[in-house]
């Protein structure tokens, strides 16, 4: 990493970005959009010169440390045609699955250059059998969190129908709480469950090696399998109302989701525009925490009726948000920045990570179809790359359609198999969740 003299010129890395781009985390998110019509010729250049670049001065910046050892952004001279990959596959040929997903597994395990800004965009001019043609961001998660990378991406975009109208988002409704003696005592007792359960998975307590976990200590150098799965919003509703839960999935070992979560006091966006003013009016400093959340185990009796299964992970969820255990998580990594450093911070959440079974994580997409330079965009979905952990999933929405996106260890879980199993799982729950009288939440 380069040192800066002039510090004039430079502006400071949060501590998200120190703790994502350090010794032991180098993360990544690639943005994936899917196009329904192949791939020609785009004025690429100067699409990115004139409206990518000015999003976000971080996309023509590259980390440096400063005269005390601080770590900032300094901007440079960017040369576009260095962040601009167009594969070649061979021709001839109806669909180049196999080959996509080779590239997106290369591409997913590869480090970019530190003296560079950390993006690249990757152009698959080739057929595959979700979309004519592919275009992949590649953004190192040092650059921002969810919000500010994919408000910046959609930014690039238009609403395929009438660009002169902005793209929205579904409005997010939120149920004011009640508060009592009752509802106080148990708040402050799951939050000190959940905080020093927490704490120990975090540094002490390793969830059961399994078909999802290998545990194995160099798990993050290994190559990943992306494969996706898409639902109708509608659908997965039914199945919500009628049951009155949120849906999950199961094991029959001792494991932990980790729930990545942003932090910053949002109460909802409905477009673009506000999406980036939320960036904006983001104060400086953490906005990154995380929430263990046990799988339930699978036994006999969830076995014969798999809606005991999805009760009990309802249940268990809802405990959870009466807790406060995020926002301590939070203060914990700035006591550790502050006291220790962003490095002791940046151990702490790979620890916490390499411990932990799955990640997941989630952002809410355009109810409208959108396009980019008059290509429509059929599908969108995400996936962080670099984790310490053999499963990770990312779910995002998007023209009335949910997308979960699985990167999978190579090796040693079967993608087709474990793809397999999900949308089984959904079957049975589905055919369960019809034959049972609605409940009430």
């Amino acid at each position: 990493m380069e040192y800066c003299k002039d510090e004039d010129q430079v502006e400071p890395v949060s501590p998200t970005g120190q703790y994502f781009n350090s010794s032991v985390l180098s993360i990544y998110v690639l943005a994936v959009l899917e196009t329904e019509v192949p791939i020609d010729d785009l004025q690429t250049i100067s699409l990115l010169r004139d409206v990518f670049l000015p999003i976000n001065s971080r996309f023509s910046s590259i980390m440096v440390r400063d005269k005390s050892g601080e770590k900032k952004w300094k901007q440079v001279q960017v040369k576009l045609e260095e962040h601009v990959k167009v594969p070649k596959f061979p021709t001839s040929m109806s669909s180049y699955d196999e080959y996509f997903d080779d590239y997106m597994s290369r591409i997913a395990m590869e480090q970019l250059p530190q003296n560079k800004p950390l993006w690249e965009i990757h152009f698959i001019k080739y057929p595959t059998s979700n979309a004519a043609g592919t275009i992949i961001f590649k953004l190192h998660h040092a650059l921002g969190d969810g919000y500010s990378l994919m408000g910046a991406l959609l930014s690039c975009l238009q609403r395929a129908d009438d660009p002169s109208l902005p793209l929205t988002f579904p409005s997010s409704r939120r149920i004011a709480a009640e508060f009592d003696y009752k509802t106080i005592f148990s708040s402050v007792f799951n939050t000190i469950s959940d905080f020093g359960w927490s704490v120990l998975k975090s540094s002490l307590v390793e969830d059961d090696q399994t078909p999802i976990r290998s545990g194995d200590e160099e798990v993050r150098f290994r190559p990943v399998t992306i494969s996706t799965v898409s639902f109708s919003l509608e659908y997965i509703k039914e199945i919500k109302t009628k049951l009155g839960v949120r849906l999950t999935h199961s094991s029959k070992s001792d494991s932990t989701a980790l729930v990545l979560l942003n932090t910053r006091n949002i109460r909802g966006y409905e477009s673009v525009k506000e999406m980036m003013k939320i960036d904006v009016k983001a104060a400086r400093g953490n906005r990154f925490a995380f929430l263990h959340v046990p799988i339930p185990k699978l036994n006999d009796t969830s076995i014969s009726n798999p809606l005991e299964f999805v009760w009990e992970a309802h249940n268990i969820i809802k405990r959870k948000k009466d807790s406060l255990a995020v926002s301590l998580t939070g203060r914990l990594l700035d006591m550790l920045k502050n006291f220790r450093g962003p490095e002791a911070a940046a151990r702490y959440i790979h620890s916490t990570s390499k411990n932990s079974s799955a990640t997941i994580s989630n952002i809410i997409g355009p109810v409208e179809k959108m396009s980019v330079a008059n290509l429509p965009i059929k599908g969108l979905y995400f996936m962080v790359v670099g984790p310490p952990e053999s499963l990770t999933i990312t779910i995002m929405s998007y023209m009335g359609n949910l997308r979960i996106a699985f990167g999978m260890e190579k090796g040693l879980i079967d993608p087709q198999k474990f793809m397999s199993c999900m949308e089984n799982a959904l079957e049975v729950i589905t055919k369960a969740a019809r034959d049972t009288p609605a409940k009430l939440d």
